[in-house]
Formats: C-alpha cells, sequence, structure tokens
C-alpha cells in the first residue's frame, strides 16, 4: 500500500517528484500487476519519463495541477510516464510486440488506477494529451528516447514473457491469457460470474484470431434465452459513474448491482451472433450453455468505463422469468485486453 502521509509533502518536493528527480513511486507500485504469479521487478518503480527535456517533465507538471490539491499526483504521475513510453513505442517503433503489449497493459491499469483514486476521465484524457505532446518532442534517436526505452525493457522484459495474468477488483477479477489454438475455442479474458443459481462467464474469447466479446452463460432448469442485451453507462449522457454508498457492505463493498446508472443514463448493445456454447467456453461442471458474441464496439466502450463501475447482461426469455441478470465490474478489463495485444511490426 503506498504511504497516505507522501500525499502531505511540501509543494517543493513534490513538485520534484512530479518532475522525476525522485526515484519514489508511492501510487502504484503494490497495484500494478497486483495478482501476477511473477514477483520479479515491479515496473511502476521506475521513472523511465522522467529522463524526458525538461519541457516534458513541466508539462507533467502543469497536468498535476489540474488535479484537486495534488492528492492524486503519484497516481497521474504513473499514468503519464506509460502514456509517454507508448506514445514514443508508436513514433519510433522501439519495443517489440510483447513488450508493447506489456507497456500498454501497464498504462491501461494506471489509467484505471487513477481513476480509482478519484481523477476524471476528462483529467486523464489532458494527462494524455500532454504525455503524446512531450513524447513528439524528442526526435526518435535522442538520448531522452534511448535511455529512456532502455529503462523501458529492463522494467518490462519480464513481463513481456508472461503468458497469464490475473486482474483482482473489488468484488470479481479478471483472467488474461495470451494463448491460444486454431483448433479449439478457449477463453482469452474472461470473468466469472454467479448470479441466482446460474453461472455465466463473461470476456474476450475464441479460436485463433477469430475472438470477440462474448456471454456464456447456463441455466440450472435448462432453460434458453432467445436473446441478451450489454447495457453499460451511456457516458454522454452520465460523464461519471454511478457508485451507490448506501448499499455498500459492512466492509465497504459495493455490491455490482449498486454499481449502474439509472435506466435514462445507459446505452445496450445487443448481440450479433447466438448459439450453442462450446464446451470449452462453460461455466464449471455447466454441461450445456448458450452463448452470445457482442460486437467489437461494445468491447471499445466497456474499456473506456470506470473499473469501479459494473454492466449488466440482460438474458431474455419467452416465458417465465423474462430477463434474467447478471452483473460485471469493469474492474480492469482495459489493461487485461492490451495484455493480450500483439503489436504487428
Amino acid at each position: 500500500m503506498h504511504d497516505p502521509n507522501a500525499f502531505l509533502l511540501p509543494l517543493r518536493e513534490k513538485v520534484a517528484r512530479a518532475a522525476g528527480r525522485m526515484r519514489g513511486r508511492d501510487g502504484l507500485s503494490d497495484s500494478l500487476f497486483a495478482g501476477t504469479q511473477d514477483r520479479r521487478r515491479d515496473p511502476s518503480s521506475v521513472g523511465f519519463a522522467a529522463t524526458f527535456s525538461h519541457k516534458g517533465r513541466r508539462a507533467l507538471f502543469i497536468g498535476l495541477l489540474f488535479i484537486p490539491g495534488l492528492a492524486h499526483a503519484a497516481a497521474v504521475d504513473a499514468y503519464y510516464e506509460r502514456s509517454v513510453m507508448a506514445a514514443a513505442d508508436q513514433r519510433c517503433h522501439l519495443f517489440t510486440g510483447n513488450l508493447a503489449a506489456a507497456l500498454g497493459a501497464s498504462q491501461a491499469q494506471a489509467r484505471g488506477a487513477a481513476m480509482r483514486a478519484g481523477v476524471s476521465t476528462a483529467q486523464l484524457d489532458n494527462v494524455q494529451l500532454r504525455a503524446y505532446g512531450a513524447a513528439g518532442s524528442a526526435a526518435c534517436n535522442s538520448n531522452d528516447i534511448t535511455t529512456a526505452a532502455n529503462r523501458v525493457r529492463l522494467a518490462f522484459d519480464g513481463y513481456s514473457k508472461l503468458q497469464t495474468m490475473s486482474y483482482r477488483g473489488d468484488v470479481s477479477s479478471w483472467w488474461a491469457n495470451r494463448a491460444s489454438s486454431d483448433n479449439y475455442t478457449t477463453w482469452r479474458l474472461s470473468q466469472t460470474e454467479p448470479f441466482g443459481w446460474n453461472t455465466m462467464i463473461f470476456g474476450i474469447g475464441g479460436r485463433g484470431a477469430d475472438t470477440g466479446l462474448l456471454a456464456v452463460a447456463s441455466f440450472v432448469d435448462g432453460a434458453r434465452p432467445y436473446s441478451a442485451r450489454l447495457v453499460l453507462r451511456d457516458a454522454a449522457r452520465a460523464p461519471e459513474p454511478f457508485l451507490n454508498v448506501i448499499r455498500a457492505s459492512s466492509d465497504g463493498r459495493i455490491p455490482l448491482s449498486a454499481r449502474m446508472p439509472p435506466a435514462s443514463a445507459t446505452r445496450a448493445f445487443f448481440p450479433q451472433a447466438r448459439g450453442d456454447a462450446d464446451r470449452m467456453l462453460l461455466p464449471a461442471a455447466a454441461i450445456s450453455g448458450t452463448a452470445f458474441r457482442f460486437p467489437n464496439a461494445a468491447a471499445d466502450v466497456l474499456a473506456r468505463l470506470d473499473p469501479r463501475e459494473s454492466v449488466a447482461v440482460e438474458f431474455l426469455f419467452s416465458s417465465g422469468q423474462t430477463v434474467r441478470t447478471a452483473y460485471v465490474e469493469v474492474g480492469d478489463f482495459a489493461a487485461g485486453r492490451a495484455f493480450l495485444a500483439s503489436a504487428q511490426r
């Protein structure tokens, strides 16, 4: 856990830390890559973007000034650094595909950590723009780029070789698996959620390169839904997440059903396809189930949501209980999705 007293540092020390002159990283060293089975050096402890010019470091500090009281400076700092290097890689082709994917996953996870700390999407978008500007201010063969790229390679080399990752959330977890096969169907990124006596697995799955956003559900009464809809917050109507703290448990956890916005602030995606679920995609102990594939645009929207909120999958039936709803924690979906990516070089 980071030291809460770090946010009480004198302004001069905060400026120095933001500018990268201090090696401390109080905000994310325990949260980045939480749950991974590999305990090698934590990339979050490496201040690789700090090697950039004074102009780039000053852009970071200016960005931090827009966060009230600098309370979230450490989280924004980590996101800024990863964004700088991701932008530099896009322009200069610095890293291998696996290393770029590891950096992208870390960038997405740092963004999620900043959101959990209360930084808004608009603020993070502004930080990202400043990071892109800083990356574009240095030539690809400059000492700044070369030194920072070497630090990234040192920090992320071990993580780039990982095949699996677990991303713990407040209530649920995402499980990511880079392994794929052209011969059978697998889950690449998944979250398992019981609802009532039923079970759903939601995430990215498929065979070989043909993957998509799937919901696979098995119902104990053998019922088969004729359709489903994925319901999530409409950022155009509700810029910030809805978290009903009144329904929190004694340990402070908010149930997934209390992390949804009102219906007037949601949008829905309907499946592109429906069919019997492949046995490799079924929940444990299930002998049959129904699979729905949602459009790729739904995954893009999901990846932009706040990690603290949830989305709903509503299964629709023609009789009996006509709607049965399962909830999914957004969590680090974006980071898991980035972890699976293979950059084309």
